[in-house]
């Protein structure tokens, strides 16, 4: 199995998943132009795509979703709460799916589960081709045990490290939106994925990516600091999906 992001933040996310012959798209929230492009940097194009999987229907998550299903024919699967806003519910190719039932694709086992976010059914997912797990966390305000039930023992975690907390505080955002990110159902910051990884079992992971910085409220370095002081590694082990470039390749051994 490997995986790759083709971007990751507030402006767009989208992140490939492959295994054997199977292709699958988390989220789309990129132009199908530009989605393109950027699949082109992997040496993919969107029609290596065997479906996409959608997390919650805000627009940095899904606002390619609809045009990319009906250019390249593609089946969409998300839940029903995320399937009844927008374009999403008139696909063709629309494929429900609830929070706690896994489901194939392909050589893929994908497994949802639900998560504390200010959207409709969101949720979040675990990949397994039945030798290696992809764990993937983002748009979450708070950790619960299920959450960590589902990604203990995973080969490689992608988590959200939406901000800092000290640079929210000091941000110039206004007072509401700052407690809706650091709210329960809002984000995670640097701290909360750390503390996730002192929960989980990480005794397998190969691989661990910090996913969907905010570009105003966060740094790198603090969430590679954050995390590798928890797992006891050095700082450029951990892995940032920046809002342009992602990350390449990943393979899962």
């Amino acid at each position: 199995m490997r995986f790759a992001s083709l971007g990751s933040g507030s402006r767009g996310n989208a992140t490939l998943i492959e295994s054997g012959s199977t292709c699958v798209l988390l989220d789309c929230g990129f132009s199908v132009r530009e989605t393109e492009r950027r699949l082109a940097r992997l040496d993919r194009t969107a029609s290596d795509i065997d479906a996409v999987v959608v997390t919650h229907e805000h627009s940095d998550h899904i606002s390619g979703v609809a045009t990319l299903s009906r250019r390249f024919d593609l089946p969409v699967w998300a839940t029903l709460g995320t399937a009844t806003r927008g374009a999403l519910r008139e696909l063709a190719k629309l494929r429900i799916f609830t929070a706690h039932e896994s489901f194939a694709i392909g050589d893929i086992e994908v497994a949802p589960y639900p998560v504390p976010h200010d959207a409709r059914e969101p949720c979040q997912f675990t990949f397994d081709n039945g030798a290696q797990r992809l764990g993937v966390l983002t748009d979450t305000g708070c950790i619960t045990a299920h959450i960590v039930e589902q990604l203990t023992d995973c080969a490689a975690l992608m988590l959200e490290c939406n901000h800092d907390e000290e640079m929210l505080r000091a941000s110039r955002y206004p007072q509401p939106l700052k407690e809706r990110i650091a709210g329960r159902f809002g984000h995670l910051s640097n701290g909360q994925s750390a503390q996730l990884l002192e929960a989980v079992n990480t005794r397998s992971l190969q691989h661990l990516v910090a996913v969907h910085l905010s570009e105003q409220n966060n740094k790198p370095e603090l969430a590679r600091s954050a995390l590798s002081d928890t797992l006891g590694c050095t700082p450029d082990w951990i892995d940032v999906a920046d809002q342009s470039e992602g990350i390449g390749w990943r393979n899962i051994s």
